[in-house]
C-alpha cells in the first residue's frame, strides 16, 4: 500500500537567512514517462503533492529561491537513453545555467559507453543509474565501461544503490541487488571513480558512513532521509544514533559533511517542498549547512556561481 502524505505547510520561497541552496536531486522526464512514474507512485509509493512537468520543475526551483538544481532521470529500458539525454541537455541549456543536467544509460544496452561519452560531450555533468528501477546491481559488470568513461572524464555517477525504499512492485528485490559490499567492490575496481549514493545509503546508514570515512570518492545525498517520513528506518542504527533525542540522521551527515549533498527528490514528494531544508537548518551549524546546501555541489560538479 502507498505511504500516506504529510499535510505540512510549504513556504513560498526559501528563508532569506539561509546559505545558497542547490538541489542535487531533482527529477525531470519527458511528459509521457513522468505521468507513468506518477501512476506508479500513486499505486505503490506515496501521494505526490505537486505533479510538475519538467519545465515547471525548473521554474519552481528558480521561483522558490534556489541557486540551481541537478536534473536526474533514468532509462528503464534499452534504446531510450540517447533521446532522454538530449531532452535533459536541452532543458539545462534553456535554463541559462540554472539547471545542471545529468545523463543516464540502461545497463547492458548496446553502445552504453558511447551513449555516456556523447552525453558528457553535450555538457551533462553526472550520470544517473537506479538499481531499483533498472533491476541491476551497482557492481554489474555491464556497467564497467560506463564507469570507466565517467572516471576518465571526472564525472560523478549517482547510483540509487541503497536497499530502501522497498516495494514489491519493483522488477527485482533491492535486498538482493543492493548491498554495501557491491558499492565497495565498484570503488575498489575503479580507482578514479566518484560515486554519489542518494538517500544516505538507506537503509545501510552505518555501513555507508564507515566506507565514506575511508574513501574520499564516496559521496552521499540527503534526499528524503531528513524528513522524518519513513517510519522506523533508523531503528536498527541505535549503536550510532543512541537514544538522546538527536535527529537520527544527523550522525550520518556529520561523519563527512564535506561530501554530503542536499537533495529533495522534487517534484515526487509527499510533503512540503522545503521540509528537508528546514530540518537541515535546525540541526546543522552554519559551516556545515553552507557546504551541504550548495558548497559541496559546487565543488563536485565544478559549478561557477
Amino acid at each position: 500500500m502507498p505511504l500516506p502524505a504529510i499535510d505540512d505547510e510549504a513556504g513560498a520561497v526559501l528563508d532569506s537567512g539561509l546559505p545558497p541552496v542547490f538541489d542535487a536531486h531533482t527529477h525531470v522526464f519527458p511528459e509521457r514517462l513522468f505521468r507513468a512514474i506518477w501512476r506508479w507512485f500513486d499505486e505503490h509509493g506515496w501521494p505526490i503533492r505537486e505533479k510538475l512537468l519538467a519545465d515547471d520543475v525548473i521554474a519552481a526551483q528558480r521561483r522558490r529561491g534556489h541557486v540551481g538544481c541537478l536534473l536526474l532521470h533514468y532509462a528503464h529500458r534499452p534504446g531510450i537513453a540517447r533521446d532522454m539525454n538530449r531532452f535533459v541537455s536541452a532543458l539545462a541549456n534553456d535554463s541559462g545555467g540554472f539547471a545542471v543536467g545529468a545523463a543516464t544509460v540502461c545497463p547492458g544496452e548496446d553502445g552504453a559507453a558511447d551513449i555516456v561519452a556523447e552525453a558528457i560531450s553535450m555538457g551533462l555533468r553526472a550520470i544517473k543509474l537506479h538499481c531499483h528501477v533498472q533491476g541491476c546491481a551497482i557492481d554489474d559488470p555491464r556497467l564497467d565501461d560506463v564507469y570507466e568513461v565517467a572516471a576518465a572524464a571526472g564525472v560523478p555517477v549517482v547510483v540509487h544503490a541503497g536497499r530502501e525504499p522497498w516495494s514489491a512492485a519493483l522488477p527485482k528485490d533491492p535486498y538482493t541487488t543492493c548491498h554495501i559490499s557491491r558499492t565497495e567492490a565498484v570503488l575498489a575496481r575503479h580507482q578514479r571513480l566518484t560515486l554519489v549514493i542518494p538517500h544516505l545509503g538507506a537503509d545501510e546508514f552505518a555501513d555507508y558512513r564507515r566506507v565514506q570515512l575511508r574513501c574520499d570518492r564516496l559521496w552521499l545525498d540527503t534526499t528524503m532521509m531528513v524528513a522524518d517520513y519513513f517510519p522506523g528506518l533508523f531503528d536498527h542504527e541505535r549503536d550510532v544514533v543512541g537514544d538522546d533525542g538527536v535527529a537520527p540522521w544527523l550522525p550520518f551527515i556529520q561523519a563527512c559533511p564535506e561530501r554530503v549533498l542536499y537533495g529533495s527528490d522534487a517534484p515526487n514528494l509527499p510533503y512540503a517542498w522545503d521540509r528537508e531544508v528546514k530540518a537541515l537548518a535546525r540541526h546543522l551549524d552554519e559551516q556545515h549547512l553552507e557546504g551541504i546546501l550548495s558548497g559541496n555541489a559546487r565543488r563536485l560538479l565544478h559549478l561557477s556561481w
